[in-house]
């Protein structure tokens, strides 16, 4: 894979420089493995430039961003990984777990950040939140809790729902766990549960292709970064098929999915800029615990509820933070 070097905008004119001449400038090269595209992830990549100002980092002054896209195919990242040490990258932001399993195996000095991970304990990337151990922090979700009660929200608006099909990505690990859980949860109430690979577009719509014949009730979106960045696309095809939708990302319900509870992923991407600026000043990130979100958010779609000729019951209603009509 040819190697790219950081970018850095100088008088208007695009300057590509080593790390190592950039040190003598100040200038900290902040890799970022992003698990989908430039375009699916801007929204996010925003709340962490926003994140890096609030913290005092000026773009192109205090630091340069040089980013990877795996698109979907998480097997890029190690190449990606090594690509960002052998430049001198100063800290790496990860998006998901492979990401981060492939910078910790590539080096066990330079900072990784994550963004917004799942369960990094139990993944194995740290080793506890409060004192993580190694060259690894940042954000931490809450989704190992709030998955499963998705069947139970998705249960009190469609209580004769007999099957759910469910999206999930078999390269992110805590998604194994997450359909097990979603599983478990739906048995009791007599849902059948589908499950369907779905990290890029190509296998969204193959999904999608292959639900009609099985025809669901409603589709629930596994937590993965790759997938949650596909949030319009499915959202547009959900409701083109007249489909439910419920997830753990608001952006995906105000696309036009049903309902959502989780954290707010730009929030964490926005925090995580905290956790760069201090390893910058010279923390070491086993100094630093690692942080969840202080708020778990609802979002419900009435638009898309009536679209589907969906009666939201109230109390749903009144316990959403954002109801969009």
């Amino acid at each position: 894979m040819k190697r790219r070097k950081f970018v850095t905008l100088i008088g208007g004119a695009a300057l590509a420089w080593p790390f190592a001449v950039r040190a003598q400038q100040t200038i900290a090269g902040v890799g970022f493995l992003g698990a989908g595209t430039a375009e699916t992830t801007a929204p996010l990549l925003e709340a962490l430039k926003q994140g890096l100002r609030e913290n005092g980092l000026v773009e192109g002054k205090d630091y340069v961003l040089e980013l990877r896209w795996a698109e979907g195919n998480y097997k890029r990242f190690p190449a990606f990984a090594h690509e960002l040490v052998d430049q001198g990258a100063r800290v790496i932001i990860v998006t998901t777990i492979a990401a981060a399993r492939a910078a910790q195996r590539t080096t066990s000095i330079i900072p990784i950040i994550m963004a917004s991970l799942n369960d990094p304990v139990g993944n194995g990337l740290v080793a506890n939140l409060a004192r993580p151990g190694g060259n690894t922090t940042g954000m931490a979700t809450l989704n190992q809790d709030v998955t499963p009660k998705l069947v139970e929200f998705l249960h009190t608006f469609l209580p004769n729902a007999t099957t759910i099909a469910v999206f999930f990505n078999p390269a992110n690990p805590s998604n194994l766990t997450y359909l097990d859980s979603v599983r478990v949860r739906a048995a009791p109430l007599g849902i059948a549960v589908h499950d369907f690979v779905a990290s890029t577009l190509n296998e969204i719509n193959a999904a999608f292709g292959a639900m009609a014949a099985r025809r669901p009730d409603a589709l629930l979106v596994v937590p993965d970064a790759a997938i949650l960045d596909l949030g319009a696309r499915i959202a547009a095809l959900a409701l083109q098929h007249r489909i439910p939708v419920v997830s753990v990302d608001a952006d995906l319900t105000r696309a036009g999915g049903l309902i959502s509870y989780g954290l707010s992923r730009r929030e964490t991407y926005q925090r995580s800029a905290y956790f760069v600026k201090k390893v910058l000043d010279g923390v070491k990130p086993a100094d630093l615990p690692v942080e969840q979100p202080m708020r778990i958010l609802m979002s419900v779609n009435l638009k898309t509820a009536k679209a589907l000729d969906i009666d939201m019951p109230l109390a749903i209603l009144l316990r959403a933070d954002e109801v969009i009509e």
